[in-house]
């Protein structure tokens, strides 16, 4: 019952304990920490409709040239093929037992480093004694319409695909972070290139999507170490025709996946029940994991 009582805003609290101090996310940085700061307020006042995107490229234009030289790219987005298909994930959180299995199947998909998840469980206490409740909230990428971290990156290594999932080159990352501090939700991490290997004997033997044979099809290819990670949706999975790792093994059958863009799909008819609801809806990023109250 103390799940129905719970406001969105209850929700995006949990969200923003969860995010970074950003001043001391981009000190760490070897690059403009003021310049980074900036674009990220200003990145998220585009996707508010507050400020127009032609008017935010020319504003930072000649400080991102002078900052990152020819590496700049304009632009927000690019198209890789043509589809119909806008994906999306719907969680039912009356049916998430916290168990982590999400985070866990991610982790040995991605093949993740440690202090890096795609998916991670927040959870809370809720209620007093002695009617409490504990809370818990899954979160991948919310893969937004208008994602801020896109706006802010200077070299286009972020971008958004026409089936709606917003991934990441490595090869193009130059791991700036100014899409970590853009990001409202915290999805994205900065790989430091630590490793399991100490832990898993041959641990670095198996290729993951990013690392390996199935990430793009230039050479060389470079691993994703010193630049930034997030969740893909799985996107390597999907192009197999199988669903997201997370959501395969959730034990609670808390995960849909599909086509937002079908009427007709679990989905689409999911995200359009009076028990749904996105996190920070108001700052107009349009997430696409959409949640069950």
């Amino acid at each position: 019952m103390l799940l129905k009582q719970l406001l969105e805003d209850d929700f995006n609290q949990i969200v923003d304990e969860r995010l970074s101090d950003a001043a001391e996310e981009l000190a760490n940085s070897p690059y403009d920490t003021d310049l980074g700061l900036n674009m990220a307020q200003d990145a998220k006042k585009v996707v508010a409709g507050k400020l127009d995107i032609q008017t935010f490229h020319k504003k930072y234009h000649a400080s991102l040239v002078k900052e990152f030289g020819q590496q700049v790219r304009q632009g927000t987005q690019e198209d890789n093929g043509k589809t119909k298909v806008k994906w999306g994930m719907v969680i039912d959180l009356r049916k998430c037992v916290g168990c982590d299995s999400c985070m866990v199947a991610c982790k040995a998909e991605n093949r993740t480093p440690p202090g890096i998840s795609y998916n991670v469980v927040l959870e809370k206490e809720v209620g007093e004694f002695p009617h409490i409740s504990k809370v818990n909230l899954p979160m991948p990428c919310m893969h937004c319409d208008n994602p801020p971290c896109v706006q802010v990156c200077p070299v286009r290594a972020t971008f958004k695909l026409d089936n709606g999932i917003v991934t990441i080159d490595n090869d193009r990352c130059i791991g700036c972070r100014y899409c970590i501090v853009a990001c409202p939700y915290g999805a994205r991490s900065y790989d430091f290139g630590e490793s399991y290997e100490d832990e898993m004997l041959g641990f670095n033997d198996v290729t993951s999507p990013e690392y390996g044979i199935e990430r793009g099809k230039r050479e060389p290819r470079k691993t994703p170490i010193g630049t930034v990670r997030k969740c893909n949706f799985c996107l390597h999975r999907l192009e197999r025709g199988e669903e997201p790792a997370c959501v395969e093994t959730c034990i609670g059958d808390a995960r849909f996946f599909g086509d937002l863009n079908d009427p007709n799909s679990t989905v689409s008819k999911l995200a359009n029940s009076p028990r749904a609801f996105k996190l920070k809806s108001d700052l107009g990023a349009g997430p696409n994991v959409i949640y069950l109250r």
